[in-house]
């Protein structure tokens, strides 16, 4: 039986739904307590007021108690109770009184290990709430961890149970491993976490990132200063190769060119290893450097748990932050290796963190990567005012590749798979003065540079055929517009429309029989001159949003206003044809369950083509075998738009298949 959660602040609400993901930069709100009274619990109870006081954190004080358990035991024993207890009766009365005992006593300790907690919540000016739980103890709290209702749980590494000796005890074990939040567990009782150095292992690892990103924050409010390791294992091939040279047979060795893998380890793969890791900790400081927090780093070579064990040994650090996994985990792990190990062996506290933080890639890219002199001259061809950009858009190539050298022929493949005019204009130009350059300057239309973060978004459709066509629309856009550089609200509502699947729409700019926006391929007519719209009328289209989605609706509503053979747009006319859209829209309504993200994009979509987009999510949902839409079902309604160029499934069944 699991008892209500009771707030000790009646007024205050309380917030008990599933939260968002947060972020990385973010404070920990809401704050779960493992309380037993334990000298490890205690020191846990001050170290979450400590980091709850950031902001105003809302503190929660769980108990597990095992009723049942004990109830099981009892009997399990009455068959050894003295002679004068096996009487009935009497054994009847032993079985009531125990019974009291365990239902009253049990509640009672926990509402005093509640209470104590209560008040140093009190004494914080923390918001606070009790939960009592009922049933095996590591299973119960790794539920309410993983309730939602949380972003950080606060425990001992051993409980009432402790032995001398001991470092960790099962409950803090099997809790942590389980946990789907960062957890905090306390392991030094002589010190505060706020008292002393925090270090941070950085293995390259989203969620290593995520627990510097904790780092940064704590060490800025506590006035500590931060220390920041890498750890590489150079040595394990030397260990791997000589037990191999024990059991390859000459024969064996040949068709395995030993030698050669030996020599090749030890000139590039080690000194690759110490680059990379290296490249982790340059990254590291660029944060710091940006959030204007100071760090020492430090790269560290031998297995990396023991030699990061070592160092803290040195340093004595209040608190360890790392990731709970690591840079190879794959999604059946719950616990890395080196985590798990220093979880085990540390003598200070650790912050595992689960939260994710993703450097920008340019910063990761310029500490990790390397050009060839060939590849420098290649991009020499670039324009120079597009020069940097060019730069930074291969860079983001060769780290999605997997690249960490950059040489001419991956020059080539980026420019000509992100931006093929470019390639084409470049590809034989040795540099910014070269007379092939000019040639091809002057036969190529100017087409203006592009923001990173323009290119990051175009970068992200997946097709590269479409990204392609949204390259050029976009382009072609800033070109009429005049504008100097294509910026992400250029090219933003290209992507959406894309997003929705509005391809036929952009190769087809007449009307064509259907009511719905997303008609199918229509007329190949050309383009007839723009008609003069209203000051009434133009006002209600600025409402749409600027890029190809207002020329678009510009260029359907021009195409009704001539078969109704007028000559003017007027804001009647516009209501006209919103009407004529919306009777193709509104009438769909959602008949399958859809979650709350996904309700909230599909909210986005302009109302008069929001029903049928409904219709074809839903669609795809139902021939999946499914009664509730999410954002994967989203995902592959929109990746049958795109594969197939159209919208409408009838016109092709196989769409979502």
């Amino acid at each position: 039986m699991e008892l209500p959660m009771t707030p000790t602040e009646p007024h205050r609400q309380i917030d008990t739904a599933p939260s968002p993901v947060d972020s990385a930069l973010s404070d920990y709100t809401r704050i779960l307590i493992a309380a037993d009274a334990s000298d490890h619990s205690n020191h846990g109870v001050a170290a979450a007021l400590s980091i709850g006081s950031l902001a105003g954190a809302q503190i929660t004080g769980a108990h597990v108690y095992a009723a049942r358990l004990h109830d099981q035991r009892f009997r399990q024993m009455e068959g050894g109770l003295p002679e004068q207890y096996q009487e009935e009766e009497e054994l009847e009365r032993q079985r009531d009184i125990h019974d009291e005992l365990i239902t009253k006593g049990l509640s009672v300790i926990t509402d005093s290990y509640l209470d104590q907690l209560q008040s140093s919540c009190e004494s914080a000016q923390l918001p606070y709430l009790r939960c009592a739980l009922e049933g095996k103890n590591y299973r119960e709290l790794v539920r309410e961890a993983n309730s939602g209702r949380h972003d950080l749980l606060v425990l001992g590494a051993q409980g009432l149970g402790a032995v001398a000796g001991g470092s960790l005890g099962t409950v803090c074990e099997r809790s942590v491993r389980r946990s789907d939040i960062d957890c905090l567990v306390i392991k030094d009782t002589q010190r505060a976490i706020d008292q002393g150095p925090l270090l941070v292992a950085l293995d390259g690892s989203s969620r290593a990132y995520g627990a510097l990103q904790t780092a940064i924050r704590l060490a800025k409010a506590w006035s500590q200063p931060l220390h920041i390791v890498s750890a590489y294992d150079p040595y394990y091939h030397y260990v791997a190769f000589n037990r191999i040279a024990g059991v390859l047979s000459d024969e064996a060795g040949k068709v395995f060119r030993f030698k050669e893998q030996e020599k090749l380890h030890e000139d590039i793969i080690d000194a690759g290893l110490a680059k990379i890791y290296q490249g982790h900790l340059d990254v590291a400081l660029d944060i710091c450097q940006e959030q204007q927090v100071e760090a020492t780093t430090e790269l560290l070579a031998g297995k990396p748990w023991e030699v990061i064990l070592r160092h803290a040994a040195s340093l004595q650090p209040a608190l360890l932050l790392i990731g709970k996994l690591g840079i190879h985990a794959d999604e059946e792990l719950d616990i890395g290796g080196n985590a798990e190990n220093l979880l085990r062996n540390a003598s200070c506290s650790l912050l595992l963190s689960q939260r994710e933080y993703r450097p920008r890639v340019e910063w990761i890219a310029e500490a990790t990567t390397s050009w060839s002199v060939q590849a420098e001259e290649r991009l020499l061809a670039v324009p120079s005012f597009a020069r940097s950009m060019a730069r930074l858009a291969i860079l983001r190539f060769a780290q999605e590749q997997g690249h960490t050298v950059i040489t001419e022929s991956i020059v080539a493949e980026a420019t000509a798979k992100l931006c093929p005019v470019m390639h084409e204009s470049t590809a034989d130009t040795p540099s910014d003065d070269g007379s092939t350059a000019r040639a091809a300057a002057d036969e190529i239309p100017f087409n203006p540079p592009w923001s990173p973060e323009a290119l990051e978004r175009l970068q992200q459709v997946p097709s590269d055929s479409l990204r392609d066509t949204l390259r050029l629309r976009a382009e072609k856009h800033c070109r009429q517009a005049g504008a100097r550089e294509v910026r992400l609200e250029d090219v933003a509502a290209f992507v959406q429309l894309a997003e929705l699947a509005e391809i036929n729409a952009v190769n087809s700019p007449a009307e064509t029989a259907s009511r719905c926006p997303f008609g199918i391929k229509g007329s190949t007519e050309p383009e007839k001159p723009p008609l003069s719209w209203s000051e009434e009328a133009e006002q209600r289209l600025q409402r749409v949003p600027a890029g190809f989605m207002r020329q678009m609706t510009r260029q359907r509503v021009e195409t009704f206003a001539r078969k109704q053979g007028q000559s003017e747009v007027t804001l009647e006319l516009m209501t006209a044809k919103y009407d004529e859209w919306d009777q193709g829209s509104k009438v769909q309504q959602m008949e399958l369950s859809w979650d709350e993200e996904s309700r909230r994009r599909v909210s986005r979509i302009p109302e008069f083509v929001r029903g049928m987009v409904i219709k074809e999510v839903e669609r795809c949902a139902r021939e999946q075998g499914l009664e509730q839409v999410d954002l994967k079902v989203m995902k592959h309604a929109n990746s049958g738009w795109l594969d197939s160029g159209g919208f409408h499934s009838e016109h092709n069944p196989d769409q979502y298949r």
